[in-house]
């Protein structure tokens, strides 16, 4: 019998390019991409139409989100239970905001610091 080997969830939403392709993205988070839009905190159009998912303001809000999945893979276990935790998680250091919130309102550099303490053993 073989067993079916699921893609890294990086190799699942980069192109050849280096470019993460909204339509992947949804997918693999097994959300709509007016979801995808709101918990990156861009609009629709920006996530539907190829040349603006191609900006540099729209694939750095992409990799923001996509980079904040991928830390804490690890530590959930699958990508939806990340994406859960990155839509509903609230972060004490940060008023009770969660990462998505953190995300969307462009503070993302502090979330990175937050989850690299996290990593090396610092308490949340």
């Amino acid at each position: 019998m073989s067993e079916v080997v699921e893609r890294p969830f990086l190799e699942q939403v980069i192109n050849r390019e280096g470019l993460i392709e909204p339509d992947q993205l949804s997918d693999a988070l097994r959300i709509t991409k007016g979801e995808l839009a709101a918990a990156s905190g861009l609009s629709r159009d920006a996530v539907s139409k190829t040349r603006r998912s191609r900006s540099p303001a729209t694939q750095s809000r992409l990799r923001e989100l996509t980079e904040t999945i991928n830390r804490i893979l690890p530590w959930c276990g699958s990508v939806p239970q990340a994406f859960a935790w990155y839509r509903s998680q609230p972060i004490p250091a940060f008023g009770d905001q969660t990462a998505e919130e953190l995300v969307r309102a462009g503070r993302c550099e502090h979330l990175k610091s937050y989850l690299a303490g996290i990593a090396v053993g610092g308490y949340a």
